[in-house]
């Protein structure tokens, strides 16, 4: 008994593809992996810092990002948008995002003021909002994005009391024409409305990546096993 190994272009072809795009995704989800350890790490530093307040001078959105934000203003009633795609458990509903006018300054800060069940009947249908009236303080977590949703075509313009897939802060200042923080604020402290504040850490999902990876990398191995399995050939001579 002798055995021999005959090479064949097109099977060949198939397992260089195969290891190729498994070894690609295994290596991307790996580096997701660890992009998202990096952001719990400067998470766990930021957030327990000291509270910055955020007052009338511009600031930049990579130095707030992920502290905690103490800022004294009132929200702007006319300006809602609801973000669309945005599920709690399980169930269908919208992140609020209101303008908040900062005190003794005209620039804005964009608040994610928390989340609202969808009309399961009428999406369109929205609850009615509590919003508190005059001046007051709140607390929140400072995002340079509020994280987004597949969208097929371009980002839309959006409009007061619209409801988008996704939004960022330089087409909700040129649609409301207001001066605005380059930030989102996720609202943390409590004012009253019946609004879930259960922001999502955007550190998750590391061990998710991690099993992504190790699934890609067994796809790769598998087809180069089975290229060199099903090109043996045994014989006598």
């Amino acid at each position: 008994m002798r055995i021999t190994f005959r090479f064949r272009l097109i099977p060949f072809v198939a397992a260089a593809i195969a290891v190729a795009i498994g070894l690609s995704l295994a290596q991307w989800q790996t580096r997701r992996a660890v992009e998202k350890l990096a952001i719990e790490a400067q998470l766990q530093e930021r957030q327990t810092a000291p509270a910055i307040q955020l007052g009338g001078l511009l600031q930049s959105s990579e130095g707030l990002e992920y502290r905690r934000i103490l800022v004294k203003g009132e929200f702007l009633h006319d300006w809602p948008v609801y973000l669309d795609n945005r599920p709690h458990n399980g169930v269908a509903g919208f992140y609020l995002l209101m303008p908040f006018k900062i005190a003794a300054s005209n620039l804005h800060v964009l608040v994610a003021r928390g989340w609202i069940p969808r009309n399961p009947v009428d999406r369109t249908k929205l609850p009615a909002i509590v919003t508190p009236e005059g001046e007051i303080e709140i607390e929140g977590t400072a995002r340079r994005s509020i994280g987004s949703v597949m969208q097929l075509g371009a980002l839309d313009a959006p409009q007061a009391h619209a409801i988008v897939q996704n939004l960022d802060i330089a087409s909700f200042a040129a649609s409301s024409k207001l001066a605005m923080q380059p930030i989102f604020l996720e609202q943390l402290s409590d004012t009253h409305d019946g609004l879930v504040r259960d922001w999502p850490r955007p550190s998750g999902g590391v061990e998710k990546h991690r099993g992504y990876a190790f699934q890609w990398y067994a796809l790769a191995a598998m087809a180069f096993i089975f290229f060199v399995v099903t090109g043996i050939r045994r014989g006598t001579k």
